[in-house]
């Protein structure tokens, strides 16, 4: 057999719906100006599907600091690697920034989160290690725990009790080999919106010893009483070992950071091979990171803005009798009842009826029988938004619940 053979055999989940979906329902292209309205297939849509939390994609002052760093320095330099060639003082400043904002010792870039992440958890732990785990952790968190030759528990999703008996299995395990014990959980779940349970999980240190790393992708810029993260908003920075940031979501740019204490920082320096062979951030991405992050610190109105928005999406739909799950970040999932059919139908129903555009997913990326609309207010957004969207989302549930969208799939496809 030739190893390109399951390329046409078998696609994939996802892929095998690539002929019906692609360009519309997977790989859509929005155009325009990045904002809260954008074009989709030559109509202006509304679109909750930007992670643009604090609305600083087109602002003029991130605009302006891209444009002048581009246009000074051009985007190839620094050639290299940081360790060969592609160090400068300005990658430096930007990572005592990031450490003196989320309240670390030091801090060291990464050049795109997901890569970033994998990169951690491979020179972090070795196989005297073991790993603990959120069952809903980030793709990029189990593709660097696929590089881990030690053993990993999972824990079911913010179940503390179950928690506490994989460390007990841990805890024996490191006893026979000499190693450590790493957790790794989220801040803002993504998907769901709700947050790890960081001071319930931090208390089990008094009982069990682990150093713990938390992906906070979501929560950077966005969660606690400065934007500092989710251990902000917790109040226990000084007990996450490990703090995980990304600039594509808050900062609306590219790359990310791992913070903590300075031996750990500089062992990731000499020892994360995502950054050891790879190419230094380019200087506009380094300026203009320094960039957001001084309007994060200095400009709180954008956070204020964002949960302004936050607030009325969310209250307005619980009041309206939606299901948000648990979830109390920016990140705002509608949870309904439903198949890939009705979801198909939702989708086009929002964004051809009522010109919303907002991301819908249905098994197999979630379990069967479950719709979930995943809405990201941004600050760019308006409270007119908030009730048109409302609005529309009633609709869309007496549809659902009167089986319309059913009908209509099974006339299409008769």
């Amino acid at each position: 057999m030739d190893v390109f053979d399951k390329c046409v055999s078998n696609m994939g989940p996802l892929g095998q719906y690539a002929t019906q979906s692609e360009g519309y329902f997977m790989f859509p292209k929005l155009e325009g100006e990045i904002c809260n309205k954008m074009q989709f297939m030559g109509k202006e849509r509304l679109v909750w599907s930007l992670n643009n939390y604090l609305g600083l994609a087109n602002h003029p002052e991130v605009r302006k600091a891209d444009a002048d760093a581009a246009k000074e320095w051009g985007l190839a330099y620094p050639m290299g690697a940081r360790m060969m060639s592609g160090q400068t003082k300005y990658h430096e400043e930007l990572e005592r920034q990031l450490a003196e904002f989320v309240g670390r010792e030091a801090a060291y870039l990464l050049n795109y989160g997901y890569q970033g992440m994998i990169s951690i958890i491979n020179a972090i732990v070795d196989r005297k290690d073991v790993i603990v785990y959120d069952s809903e952790a980030h793709a990029c968190i189990i593709d660097g725990m696929r590089l881990h030759f030690g053993k990993r528990f999972v824990y079911p999703h913010n179940n503390m009790e179950n928690l506490a008996k994989e460390l007990e299995r841990a805890t024996k395990i490191v006893e026979q080999t000499g190693g450590g014990i790493l957790v790794i959980t989220e801040g803002v779940y993504g998907m769901a919106g709700d947050l790890g349970k960081l001071d319930e999980i931090v208390a089990l240190k008094k009982k069990f010893n682990f150093r713990l790393f938390i992906d906070d992708a979501h929560g950077f810029g966005t969660m606690g009483p400065t934007g500092a993260g989710t251990d902000e908003y917790f109040g226990i920075q000084d007990q996450v070992d490990l703090y995980f940031g990304t600039f594509a979501k808050a900062m609306a740019g590219i790359g990310g950071f791992v913070a903590g204490k300075k031996e750990v920082i500089k062992f990731l320096m000499y020892n994360m091979r995502s950054q050891i062979f790879a190419k230094s951030l380019p200087m506009p991405m380094v300026i203009g990171a320094m960039k957001r992050l001084e309007m994060l610190r200095t400009q709180p109105e954008h956070r204020e803005n964002l949960w302004k928005i936050v607030n009325a999406l969310q209250s307005g739909l619980r009041a309206r009798g939606f299901n948000l799950g648990n979830a109390n970040s920016p990140v705002t999932p509608v949870i309904l009842n439903g198949g890939v059919p009705e979801a198909t139908q939702i989708t086009y129903d929002l964004r051809e009826n009522f010109n919303i555009f907002c991301s819908i997913v249905a098994y197999p990326v979630i379990p069967k029988g479950m719709i979930l609309l995943r809405l990201i207010p941004t600050a760019n957004h308006t409270l007119e938004d908030v009730e048109y969207t409302i609005k529309a989302f009633e609709v869309v549930k007496a549809k659902l619940e009167n089986n319309e969208y059913a009908h209509v799939f099974k006339e299409q496809t008769a």
